[in-house]
């Protein structure tokens, strides 16, 4: 790499971590906050929801508008939206205002991290310095979830909540600063038409199908509410398949939602985000539910995940390099499906904590592997004008699937568990929910692997 590459590649990194650690920095902090705040017990949990649901339902459409206004003008006015909903989030009096940060903050995610990855893309040529590149941005970005609970717990522990929203903002100002001179603009030659219909669809559809899933992990899959934004949001995604296939200037045109590299690529992706974030949720749960640990030391007891995903991040380019993204894929997916599978074996004894540590460790490396193979597999063979629905597509697979893990997760821990409080009922539930994230996680990454061996592949996949 160039000396400009080295440091366009640490702004956006930088900005990628940061995103990452907003995404997880309140989530051990929420009973304090709903207690600062005056939150309900069941309202504390929309902290993370609210977020997640402007992330995850319009990166996909902030994708395309990066084509429309500029990748390079959409990143830099995503961060300082960024820094000044996090001003807004540790002034907060009321729960109104913190929702409304954290929305904010979602949104400004869903603007970022799309015009980020793209930029990225095209700052470096498909082959070993972009996997290198793809790697380094899953590491940080893995790296970043955990970061996130380990500093909640020292912040909240040592100052206050507010300042996991403060920390945001010294950072978010640097990137707005230093961006326009660094940073290289990147957007198709011709201005391209909004699709509207589509974005419409597309964004309906998945803020419904997120709510609709959180629903579920709350109260049950029966209910009518649950069952209504379900079958809305499907109802909406299938639309938007049929308008991309009719419009002139589709959100994301049939052929690339056709190419098996796109979806099976996609498809991995989901899984390995949904499956990795939601077993942190189930640690959680067994940490401080089981062997009574606090806040501080369950987030200190994810730094050996973190260290596992910086691991496999620095190791997944070199592995997509000389394996393959397809192989790099299936490798992965195996190494973490077993490495969870052993944590079905958690007893109620504290000293099961070693355990817990090798098996996240190594289930960490391997989650990275299958992380990188998404993204090199999911944006390659495509030319710069595509990129930015490409990345676009892989950073909603991203958002959606930290989305969607932690409610479908809790919903079989809850199904399991029922009534029954205690100890044991919750290592019963974290158990089960266990066991079926490391078969969703073989699964995804062997048919990923089949799948994708018919479609396109890098030289080295053979």
């Amino acid at each position: 790499m160039s000396g400009r590459q080295k440091l366009v590649l640490a702004l956006l990194l930088g900005s990628q971590f940061m995103i990452a650690v907003d995404f997880s920095i309140l989530n051990v902090a929420l009973p304090v906050v709903g207690e600062g705040l005056g939150f309900s017990l069941a309202g504390l949990q929309w902290i993370a929801t609210s977020f997640a649901l402007a992330a995850a339902g319009f990166t996909l459409l902030f994708g395309r508008v990066a084509d429309l206004v500029g990748r390079k003008n959409l990143f830099v006015g995503g961060m300082a939206v960024l820094g000044l909903s996090s001003v807004l989030g540790g002034l907060a009096t009321s729960p109104e205002v913190l929702l409304t940060a954290r929305v904010l903050q979602g949104l400004a995610t869903a603007a970022v991290t799309p015009a980020g990855l793209a930029l990225l893309t095209t700052a470096f040529r498909e082959g070993p310095l972009r996997e290198r590149a793809l790697g380094l941005n899953g590491a940080l970005m893995s790296a970043g979830f955990t970061a996130g609970a380990i500093l909640g717990g020292l912040l909240t522990d040592l100052l206050s909540w507010r300042w996991a929203f403060f920390i945001n903002v010294p950072v978010a100002a640097l990137v707005v600063i230093l961006a326009p001179t660094v940073i290289t603009d990147s957007r198709p030659e011709e201005r391209p038409r909004l699709d509207v219909p589509g974005a419409v669809a597309v964004t309906g559809g998945l803020l419904l199908l997120v709510l609709g899933l959180t629903r579920a992990g709350e109260t049950g899959w029966t209910r009518p509410a649950t069952l209504a934004a379900l079958t809305a949001g499907a109802v909406l995604l299938v639309a938007f398949v049929r308008i991309e296939q009719r419009a002139a200037a589709p959100l994301v045109p049939v052929r690339v939602l056709k190419r098996r590299s796109v979806v099976w690529g996609n498809t991995a992706g989901l899984i390995a985000f949904a499956t990795e974030t939601s077993l942190v949720f189930l640690l959680t749960l067994y940490l401080q539910e089981v062997l009574g640990y606090s806040a501080l030391a369950t987030g200190l007891a994810f730094g050996v995940l973190g260290a596992g995903t910086v691991l496999g991040g620095v190791l997944g380019g070199r592995a997509v390099g000389r394996f393959g993204n397809r192989r790099a894929i299936v490798l992965g997916g195996t190494v973490q499906a077993a490495a969870t599978l052993s944590l079905v074996a958690l007893g109620t004894s504290g000293a099961w904590v070693w355990l817990l540590l090798t098996a996240t460790f190594v289930g960490g490396v391997g989650n990275m592997l299958m992380i990188v193979g998404f993204m090199v597999t999911a944006t390659s063979g495509l030319p710069d004008e595509e990129q930015g629905r490409a990345t676009g597509l892989a950073t909603m697979t991203q958002q959606v699937g930290i989305a969607l893990g932690i409610p479908v997760m809790s919903a079989v821990v809850t199904a399991r568990t029922g009534a029954a409080n205690g100890p044991d009922a919750v290592l019963s539930g974290v158990s089960t929910a266990i066991l079926v994230n490391s078969a969703l996680v073989l699964a995804g990454a062997v048919l990923a692997g089949y799948f994708l061996a018919g479609g396109a592949r890098t030289p080295k996949d053979g």
